[in-house]
C-alpha cells in the first residue's frame, strides 16, 4: 500500500511536469531516478522527504512560468522597417519550425525586431530568449533599442550581459549578450535550459565563438526538443546554415529603402589618389571633397587601425570649414564615447570607424561612406604559433556590408577608395576564422564540456587536419592533456589536473599555464596581474593632439627590460592611487592624469578577479590577491614561458629608470654576451614555443608593423634579483 501511494505521487508529478519552466523541468526529471533508487534500497523515509521537495519545487516552478505567460511583455513592431512587411511569414514560420534561418539585408531590421517577433510567436514562458551578437558594444545598444521601443529601461524585460556587466534578470524575457557569455553559460548549462530560443545574429560574420556556438547548437537540438533556434545573417552563407540545420526553412527579408550609388576612383565627384598617397590621406581628401559640394548627411569612413583613426580625425579637424564634429569609433573607445555617434549633434557628424560599424550597429542619419577597402583580420601562423593582425583588403561581401550602412534615410553615396577590377576580384566571403585560428582553446573547451572528437563536432565548416593536430600538440605541450586510448587512426584526449584548471581560467591556456607554473614557484601575485593585463587590451591611450603628453605620462611606469614589469608597474601606481577609497572618482582622476583608459583599468581589475575566484575554486590561494603585489627574493626560482618583445615598448617612449627603485626583474638570455653579467644562467627556449611582436607576431630583428629595429625575445623567464651592472643598465635592456 504505501508503495503504491508513493508511485502515484511520483506519477502526478510526471503528469504535472510539462507545466514548468525548462530549467526545472529537466533537474526535476533527473531526481525522479534518485527518488527509485532510495526507495528500492529501503531509505523510505528519506525518499519521501525529496519527493516532498521536488514536489514543492515544481509546484514553485508551475507559478512562474504562469507569471512569465501573464506578464509577457506584449511589443509592437517598428512599421517603417521592411521586416514588418514580413512579420506574418516569420511568425508563422517560429511556430512551426524548431530552427528557422532568416536572411535579411543590412537596415532590414532584423537585429532589433527578430527578438519581439519571438516574443508574438510565444517564446519566452519556458525560459529566455537569448540573442548573440559578435561584439560588445553591439550587445548593448541592441538591448538599450529594444527596451526602448517595449517602453522599459534596460534590466528588466530586456537585459544584456557582456563580460563584466550584467544587466539582465533571471525572470527577464529577453537577453542579449555575447558569442563567448553564451559559450561560458555552457560550461555551467550544458543543456542551456535557462533559454526557450536562442538566436544567433549577424551569422555571417563567422567568427570561431559563431562557428562554436552554432556547432553547440546542432547537438543540444536533437536533446531539447523544446529549443528553438533562429539563425540570421546578411545574405552569406544562408543556404550553407539551412543545409546544417537539416535544410531549415529560410525567410528572406529586403534591406535598404532608398538606392546607394557606388562610386571608384576617377568617377565623377571622387579624388583620384597618386602611388605616393595612403589610405588615410586618400580617405581624408574624399571627405573634404564631399565637405566642399556643401551636400547634407553624416560621412561614415572606414579605417583598419585605431593609430589610422588618430590621424584620419587630427588631419580633419584641420580642414572642416564650417560646423562639423568628428568622432572616433572603435572597440577599445569608453562606452559613454561609443554612445556619442547615436546621439544628434550640431552641424554634420564625420565618423572615422574600425569594422565595429560594419554590421550589428546602426548610427542613424548616414548618407555618405568612404571605404578604404583595408581591415585587421586574425590569422594564426602555425609554425611559429602567433597569431598576427595584418591589414589586408576586404572580401567583397564586407565591402557591401560597408556599402549597406548608408540609403537608410536619403539616397546614399559609397565611394570606394580602391578600383573596381580590385574589388571584383577579391573573394566573395572571409574565410571562416575556424579556418585560420588557433584551435587549442576550442579543442580544450569541448574535452571540458564532453563534446566528443572535434573531427566529428558538427562544425559548419570543419577546421584543417592539420590545425586540429597543431592544437592538440599545443595542449599536449601545456600539459593540459593526455592521451586515453581511442580506435585505430582517432586521438581521444582527456584532461590532466592542469588543463582543468586551464579549461575553467578565462584565459588563453598559455596565460592560465603561466598562472599554475607561478602557483608551483611562489610567484603567483604577480603573475596573476601580468596575466590579466595580457588577456586585456592595452589600457594606455594616446589620443589625438597630445600623443607627447601621452608618452611622457606613460615614461613614468616605463621599465627598461620588461614590457611585463611596465604593466606590474602600472598596476602598483594605479592601486596606490585608489587604495581604500570608496568611489571610482579618485582612479578617474589617476586615469586621466596619466593616459590610462578607466574602462581598460576596471577590465583588467575584473578579470583579476575572476582569475582569484578560480584559484580558490581549485585550492590555489587561500585568500585574497594582494592589490600591493611585492616582487621579493623568495618568489623562487624561474618559470617557463615565452617573453616576446611587444609593440607596447616599440615607440620608443622617454622614461625615468631609477636603479634603486627597481630591485627585481623578468629575465632572457639574449646574446652569449649576457653571460658576462653576475647573477643569471643560460637559459634555452621551452620546445616548440617561440617569441615575437605581439601586434604582428615578426620574428625577424625588424618588426615592420611596428617600424623598428629590433631583436624579439624568446625563452625561459623567470624571477631573480636584478643587478645594476658598473658600466650601464641591467640584464634584459634592449640594445639593437
Amino acid at each position: 500500500m504505501a508503495s503504491d501511494s508513493f508511485q502515484k505521487r511520483v506519477n502526478n508529478l510526471k503528469r504535472r511536469l510539462p507545466g514548468a519552466m525548462s530549467r526545472d523541468r529537466y533537474r526535476i526529471q533527473r531526481g525522479f531516478s534518485e527518488l527509485h533508487r532510495l526507495w528500492k534500497t529501503g531509505r523510505r523515509h528519506e525518499a519521501r522527504g525529496r519527493l516532498d521537495r521536488l514536489d514543492r519545487q515544481l509546484k514553485q516552478s508551475i507559478e512562474r512560468r504562469q507569471w512569465r505567460r501573464s506578464h509577457r511583455p506584449s511589443p509592437d513592431l517598428t512599421a517603417d522597417l521592411p521586416i514588418a512587411k514580413k512579420a506574418n511569414l516569420i511568425i508563422d514560420a517560429i511556430t512551426s519550425n524548431r530552427v528557422v534561418v532568416i536572411s535579411g539585408e543590412t537596415g532590414s531590421g532584423k537585429t532589433t525586431q527578430i527578438p519581439k517577433l519571438c516574443l508574438m510567436a510565444g517564446c519566452g514562458i519556458d525560459g529566455m530568449i537569448g540573442c548573440t551578437q559578435p561584439r560588445r558594444i553591439a550587445a548593448v545598444t541592441v538591448a538599450q533599442r529594444i527596451a526602448e521601443e517595449i517602453g522599459e529601461s534596460v534590466g528588466g524585460s530586456v537585459g544584456y550581459k557582456i563580460r563584466f556587466t550584467d544587466r539582465s534578470r533571471d525572470d527577464g524575457f529577453i537577453k542579449i549578450m555575447t558569442d563567448g557569455i553564451l559559450l561560458s553559460e555552457a560550461q555551467s548549462d550544458r543543456y542551456l535550459n535557462a533559454y526557450d530560443t536562442i538566436i544567433v545574429d549577424e551569422a555571417h560574420e563567422r567568427s570561431i565563438n559563431i562557428d562554436f556556438v552554432l556547432g553547440v547548437l546542432r547537438t543540444l537540438i536533437d536533446k531539447r526538443r523544446d529549443l528553438k533556434v533562429i539563425i540570421t545573417s546578411a545574405t552569406i552563407d544562408t543556404g550553407k546554415f539551412a543545409k546544417a540545420f537539416g535544410d531549415a526553412p529560410i525567410i528572406e527579408v529586403s534591406g535598404r529603402r532608398y538606392p546607394v550609388d557606388v562610386r571608384y576612383p576617377g568617377d565623377p565627384g571622387t579624388v583620384l589618389p597618386s602611388e605616393d598617397d595612403t589610405h588615410v590621406e586618400s580617405a581624408v581628401a574624399t571627405v573634404s571633397r564631399l565637405l566642399q559640394t556643401r551636400r547634407r548627411g553624416d560621412i561614415l569612413v572606414f579605417m583598419p587601425t585605431e593609430q589610422d583613426i588618430r590621424e584620419c580625425c587630427a588631419a580633419l579637424g584641420g580642414i572642416a570649414d564650417r560646423p562639423t564634429t568628428i568622432l572616433p569609433l572603435y572597440a577599445r573607445l569608453s562606452g559613454s564615447d561609443q554612445q556619442r555617434v547615436f546621439a544628434a549633434c550640431r552641424g554634420q557628424k564625420i565618423i572615422v570607424s574600425t569594422n565595429v560599424a560594419e554590421t550589428s550597429i546602426t548610427i542613424p542619419g548616414i548618407t555618405y561612406v568612404v571605404d578604404t577597402g583595408l581591415a585587421r583580420i586574425p590569422r594564426y601562423n602555425p609554425r611559429t604559433r602567433i597569431t598576427a593582425l595584418p591589414v589586408v583588403p576586404i572580401s567583397r561581401s564586407s565591402a557591401d556590408q560597408r556599402k549597406g550602412r548608408c540609403g537608410r534615410v536619403a539616397d546614399g553615396i559609397c565611394i570606394r577608395l580602391y578600383p573596381e577590377e580590385e574589388y571584383l576580384a577579391r573573394p566573395l566571403h572571409t574565410p571562416p576564422e575556424i579556418l585560420r585560428a588557433n584551435l587549442a582553446e576550442v579543442i580544450l573547451r569541448m574535452i571540458a564540456l564532453n563534446l566528443g572528437d572535434i573531427e566529428n563536432f558538427p562544425f559548419v565548416d570543419g577546421p584543417a587536419p592539420q590545425s586540429v593536430r597543431d592544437g592538440f600538440d599545443h595542449l599536449s605541450e601545456l600539459g593540459a592533456i593526455r592521451e586515453s586510448g581511442g580506435k585505430a587512426g582517432k586521438r581521444r584526449c582527456v584532461l590532466t589536473g592542469e588543463g582543468r584548471v586551464m579549461a575553467r581560467m578565462p584565459l588563453d591556456p598559455r596565460l592560465a599555464k603561466i598562472l599554475i607554473r607561478a602557483h608551483r614557484e611562489k610567484c603567483l601575485h604577480a603573475a596573476a596581474v601580468i596575466v590579466a593585463a595580457l588577456s586585456i587590451q592595452d589600457p594606455r591611450e594616446r589620443p589625438a593632439g597630445q600623443s607627447k603628453a601621452a608618452d611622457a605620462a606613460h615614461g613614468r611606469f616605463q621599465h627598461p627590460a620588461s614590457d611585463f614589469l611596465t604593466l606590474l608597474n602600472i598596476w602598483h601606481a594605479f592601486q596606490e592611487a585608489v587604495r581604500a577609497k570608496k568611489s571610482w572618482g579618485p582612479a578617474k582622476r589617476f586615469c586621466k592624469m596619466h593616459y590610462l583608459s578607466v574602462r581598460r583599468m576596471r577590465e583588467w581589475r575584473d578579470v583579476l578577479q575572476q582569475i582569484a575566484v578560480v584559484l580558490r575554486e581549485q585550492g590555489m590561494l587561500k585568500g585574497s590577491l594582494k592589490d600591493d603585489i611585492i616582487v621579493s627574493p623568495e618568489m623562487g626560482p624561474s618559470h617557463p614561458n615565452v617573453s616576446g618583445d611587444s609593440h607596447l615598448d616599440s615607440q620608443r617612449l622617454p622614461f625615468q629608470y631609477r636603479p634603486e627603485e627597481t630591485r627585481y626583474a623578468l629575465y632572457c638570455r639574449q646574446r652569449p654576451r649576457d653571460n658576462d653579467f653576475p647573477g643569471f644562467r643560460s637559459v634555452q627556449t621551452p620546445p616548440g614555443m617561440g617569441g615575437g611582436c605581439r601586434t604582428c607576431g615578426d620574428h625577424p630583428a625588424f618588426c615592420p608593423n611596428c617600424g623598428r629595429n629590433r631583436q624579439c625575445l624568446a625563452g625561459r623567464i623567470g624571477w631573480r634579483p636584478l643587478p645594476v651592472h658598473p658600466s650601464g643598465p641591467p640584464l634584459g635592456t634592449q640594445t639593437g
